[in-house]
């Protein structure tokens, strides 16, 4: 039985927000590394963008919709691997950030599959909150940020409880640690089943060169992720002394996202995440980076990768690219 709402409640247009977080992480990496904006997604400024698009759809007054629910769901490293891979404290910082917002987050652990990290079961529990809650909350709108097919059950659900359904999703190109290229699309059976469908990547690259405020207010000004990126530096500081000493060598090349520093006879992997000081934008074939060696599924790499002055004459322990 649905539970009482007074007259004040009732006049309320009520939203519920439900991430797909691998999806959204995928996104906001997407607009960090290839797109021109060179910056990450902002949760306030999306919950902001939600409350404006769900008033000019409902057709009501933006100070009477709420997002009274948040919810955000992802796989995740245990902490062994997490401190490993170094990723600690910037997972913190993203659960900090959630934690502000009010989003409350649901972790499942990464399955391993041929030698591989997978994500198991993360759509199934998203769409069971999300129904539940929807039932005993009465969300007015439930919006959805997600592509996949697999969450049409749960719109259909969500339809016969007489909520609508505002789903924001993102079409892009991307290329992978493998320099292939890969392309992410949203399900359009999703698109066919929600009530208010939102082509994000359109709206974005359509208000870009208008210099749309609420467009700008999607993404993390550039500051804060200077910011971001010193506070990472201090906390970091000893890393590389802890794992092991420290070697010098030259970039090789750099993809989007990832890149090679030379050790011949093979060059070693890096990936955004291994850049301890600085943003690895700011990275240039041929710069002079400190790192230490690590391993993954493909063997030897580059942790902890730290750009490093140019040098007149450079050390011995600077290996030459062949």
């Amino acid at each position: 039985m649905f539970p009482n709402l007074n007259d004040s409640a009732n006049k309320l247009t009520r939203i519920g927000v439900f991430y797909d977080g691998n999806y959204f992480l995928k996104v906001s990496n997407y607009y960090n590394y290839e797109h021109p904006r060179r910056t990450r997604i902002s949760i306030e400024g999306l919950h902001e963008f939600i409350r404006k698009q769900v008033a000019r759809e409902e057709n009501v007054d933006m100070r009477m919709c709420h997002i009274v629910d948040s919810h955000y769901f992802r796989g995740r490293l245990n902490a062994y691997e997490a401190y490993q891979k170094s990723k600690l404290y910037t997972d913190r910082i993203f659960d900090d950030i959630l934690m502000n917002e009010n989003v409350i987050t649901h972790y499942l652990p990464l399955r391993s599959r041929n030698g591989k990290k997978e994500e198991k079961g993360i759509d199934v529990s998203l769409a069971l909150e999300a129904y539940e809650l929807t039932l005993y909350k009465r969300f007015s709108v439930v919006v959805l940020i997600a592509c996949d097919g697999d969450y049409v059950p749960l719109i259909r659900k969500l339809n016969t409880l007489g909520t609508r359904v505002m789903l924001l999703s993102w079409d892009f190109k991307y290329t992978d640690e493998r320099d292939q290229e890969r392309e992410t699309r949203t399900s359009q059976e999703l698109l066919e089943e929600v009530t208010y469908p939102l082509a994000m990547h359109e709206l974005i690259d359509n208000r870009i060169a208008k210099n749309d405020p609420l467009i700008n207010s999607l993404f993390v000004s550039q500051d804060t992720m200077q910011n971001y990126s010193k506070q990472f530096a201090t906390v970091t500081n000893n890393v590389a002394a802890v794992r092991g000493t420290a070697q010098i060598s030259t970039i090789k090349n750099l993809r989007n996202g990832y890149g090679f520093i030379s050790l011949p006879p093979n060059n070693l992997y890096f990936s955004y995440e291994d850049v301890l000081d600085g943003d690895f934008n700011d990275l240039q074939e041929g710069d002079y980076v400190e790192y230490t060696l690590g391993q993954n599924t493909r063997g030897d790499c580059a942790n902890n990768v730290r750009k490093v002055s140019t040098f007149d004459n450079p050390p011995p322990s600077v290996i030459k690219s062949n």
